[in-house]
Order: C-alpha cells, then sequence, then structure tokens
C-alpha cells in the first residue's frame, strides 16, 4: 500500500534487520517476512515458529567459507600448507619440483606453474617471473631467474634451474627462497610473493613436489630496529644478522670445483682447477670476466738447509701472518689460468703441478683465490679458500685425504669467501 506525500512509511523492526550480510553472490530475496514469520493465529503465523527460518537460511548462512570463495581441495599427494587467512591466498599458489642429486652435489629446480597470482598491472593482470636464492649467503652469487610470462595470473613455466656445487653440509643448514615478482619495464619490479623451503626436507635422490600458497615476506624479529634506510633489504636482515652472530661465517662468492692428487711417481702435487659455480657479479653488466690463482708458498725462509721461520720463533706463527712473512722471489709457487670473459658460471680443466715431498706438504697450506679481470686497472677480488692443515672443515679433509691417499684423484666443491679463513690453530712447525 502506498502512503501519500510527506508520511513516514511504518517498517517492522524485524523487515527493516533482515539484511543478507553473507559473502558471495547477491542472491534476491523473494519475501523477507519468511525470515521472520509471525507468532501470531492465522495463516500466516502458525505452526511454523523460528525453526523454519533456520531452515531458510540454512543454504546460505551455514555454508562454509570455502565454499562460498570457491576454493577447491588439494589434491592427495600434493605438499600444500593450509591458510586461515584471506591475506596468503589471495598471492597465489606456486607448483614447483625440488631434486637433490647427492652423486653430481646438483640440486635441480623444476618450476612448474602458478595460479590465481595477485594482479599488479593496472589490467588486472601481471608479468610473472620466480627468483631463486640460497639463504644464508650471498644474493647475487646465487640467485636463478626463470623467463617472464607476459599478461597472466596464471602463469606456465615449466623451466628447470640447477645450483652447482651443492654438500651435505648445505642441505643441512641452507634455506631455499622462492619468489615470484611482477616485473614492470617503466618503473621497478613489484614483489609479489615468497614460500621459503629448508634443504633438509630433501632426501637424495629423491623429488619432492610442492604445490604452496604464496606468503608475504618474512617479517624481522624486531621490526621496530629498522631504519628507512634498511628498508629495501628487509628480507634479507634476518640471515645477515645470523650471519653475523655466527662464528666463523663469511660473505659466499660462490664455489669452486677442485682436484688434488698426489702423484708419488712424479714427486708432486697436481692441482687441478675444474670449474666455478655462482660467481658474485663484479662488473655494470652483471657478470665477471674470472680466473684462477693458486699459491703453495714454500715453508723454508732461508737458503741454509734445516732453517725456517717458524724455527726462529720462540712461538708458532698464524696462517695469516705467515702467509706474508714467507718470500717466493721467483714466484715458482704461483699459477693462473687463462680468463673466462662475462661468465659466473666458467669451466677451466687445468691442472698445476707442484714438485715436492709427501711429508712436506703435511705443513703447507694451499691458497686459491679467483679474481675478476679488469682493463686498465687493477682486478677485483672475487673469492678465495685456503686448504691445508690449519683450515676447518671440508677444506681441511680434502687436504687430510689426499695426503692418505696418493696416487688418487680427489675432486670437492669448496665455498669461496669474501676473505680468505682463519686458521683454526697456528701452523704446525716444521
Amino acid at each position: 500500500m502506498r502512503g501519500r506525500r510527506g508520511d513516514r512509511m511504518t517498517i517492522n523492526i524485524q523487515e527493516h534487520m533482515a539484511i543478507n550480510v553473507c559473502p558471495g553472490p547477491i542472491r534476491p530475496i523473494r519475501q523477507i517476512s519468511d525470515y521472520f514469520p509471525r507468532r501470531g493465529p492465522g495463516p500466516e503465523g502458525g505452526g511454523g515458529g523460528f525453526g523454519e527460518a533456520s531452515a531458510h537460511l540454512a543454504p546460505l548462512a551455514l555454508a562454509p567459507p570455502a565454499a562460498l570463495l570457491g576454493a577447491t581441495t588439494p589434491e592427495d599427494g600434493d605438499e600444500v600448507d593450509n591458510y586461515d587467512s584471506d591475506d596468503t591466498t589471495a598471492l597465489g599458489m606456486l607448483e614447483f619440483d625440488l631434486l637433490y642429486d647427492q652423486a653430481s652435489c646438483t640440486l635441480h629446480c623444476s618450476i612448474l606453474r602458478a595460479k590465481g597470482l595477485k594482479p599488479m598491472d593496472f589490467n588486472g593482470l601481471a608479468d610473472p617471473y620466480v627468483k631463486l636464492h640460497l639463504l644464508p649467503g650471498a644474493c647475487k652469487a646465487n640467485k636463478l631467474k626463470t623467463k617472464t610470462q607476459r599478461n597472466t595470473l596464471n602463469p606456465v613455466w615449466n623451466e628447470d634451474l640447477m645450483y652447482s656445487g651443492i654438500t651435505d653440509d648445505d642441505i643441512t643448514h641452507k634455506v631455499l627462497r622462492i619468489s615470484v615478482c611482477d616485473e614492470d619495464k617503466l618503473s621497478h619490479n613489484e614483489f609479489i610473493g615468497e614460500i621459503r623451503v629448508p634443504l633438509r626436507r630433501l632426501k637424495p635422490s629423491q623429488k619432492k613436489h610442492f604445490n604452496i600458497c604464496l606468503e608475504r615476506q618474512v617479517p624481522l624479529a624486531s621490526p621496530s630496529s629498522m631504519s628507512a634506510a634498511l628498508r629495501g633489504i628487509s628480507c634479507y636482515l634476518k640471515e645477515l644478522e645470523q650471519v653475523e652472530q655466527g662464528p666463523g661465517l663469511l660473505e659466499e662468492r660462490g664455489r669452486i670445483l677442485l682436484s688434488l692428487s698426489y702423484s708419488s711417481r712424479r714427486q708432486g702435487l697436481l692441482v687441478g682447477i675444474v670449474r666455478c659455480a655462482h660467481l658474485a657479479a663484479m662488473d655494470v653488466n652483471g657478470y665477471s670476466d674470472p680466473y684462477v690463482k693458486t699459491d703453495l708458498p714454500p715453508a723454508s725462509s732461508s737458503s741454509v738447509p734445516g732453517l725456517s721461520l717458524t724455527n726462529l720463533l720462540p712461538y708458532p706463527i698464524p696462517l695469516e701472518l705467515g702467509r706474508y712473512l714467507r718470500p717466493d722471489v721467483d714466484k715458482k709457487s704461483k699459477h693462473k689460468t687463462c680468463v673466462k670473459k662475462k661468465t659466473l658460471n666458467p669451466e677451466f680443466n687445468e691442472e698445476f703441478f707442484y714438485e715436492m715431498e709427501l711429508s712436506a706438504l703435511a705443513t703447507k697450506t694451499l691458497e686459491v683465490t679467483v679474481w675478476d679481470y679488469d682493463i686498465g686497472k687493477s682486478n677485483d677480488f672475487i673469492g678465495g679458500v685456503s686448504l691445508g692443515p690449519g683450515t676447518r672443515g671440508e677444506a681441511r679433509k680434502h687436504w687430510s685425504d689426499c695426503l692418505q691417499q696418493p696416487d688418487t684423484t680427489l675432486e670437492r666443491w669448496h665455498t669461496l669467501t669474501s676473505e680468505l679463513p682463519q686458521a683454526a690453530g697456528a701452523l704446525p712447525s716444521a
């Protein structure tokens, strides 16, 4: 019934509050009073009560949130994490495979596809690509990247990316960070989401499949300590703090594959420079022009037989100090490979020979350094590693295994650091 102009319409409070606020598509309401049946006598209010009202509400109000949002359940066998917040599921999902090949010391990352990525451009789409980092460590030295897929929220890559020089120690301590970003040619690329996978979840020679929701950047443990100047590298501050707190940990600059073999017939040590992987970029073009130098300084500092510098002093000489006190006028102990242009993964396959008795090698330290060649200015130091009795970990084990197994070629991957690591103890006297 229509009232006259100026008259206020009388609306029942029950009908006034009958507003459908459930998420999902808007559904037409044929008769609002059906949700609030009258309890008075007569055909309109008899018998039904609020029991029928709940029955009418059940299809809409009691539906689970997942059904309203159109979410699908993951297939059996997929590694999918469950999230209760829409902030994470709205970023999209990433599907990929990981395989650790222990025999070849490689980590294979197969980036398959992504679904339902967050729109980043004005057209409601995105230009996504995937970046990989190994944490903790230098980001530029171990960054891998897929191709960019244009104008899509459901990209398909099917690309295989590989890390070389991955050891069992890396599998125990490293974390693989997988980031999905949107490429923007006019401005800086935008971050969409990330996934962090501890490598200890992998088993050797067993491919593991993942289908996981993207997350936002991991926040800092103490956000109040972050200043505006550090905002751009906030996602790496936590790893850098762990590196600074951990004893003996240095910035990684890449990996190098070395072979050692003592020849009994030739009475000398054969050092092979096989290849490097994931070197730090030193040039503005994002690459380096690397070459490798090896040095095995002589033990004696005098021409008098049996007289050494360590015998002249009442205390042992640390390795770092002894490196500069031992003269090498003729530079017979130094060797250098050829320069490989514009690459971060050079292959050298060169060998150097040091004529020396096996017993004398027990007090020697082999120094291997990688440099970036520059024309017209000094070369840039990329990284280095020392092998000998005064070193730690894999470097010490590789050296001792070589001395204990003569006439056997032993190949091992070693981590290049920003500084040559300090000796674990004093250099043994000759």
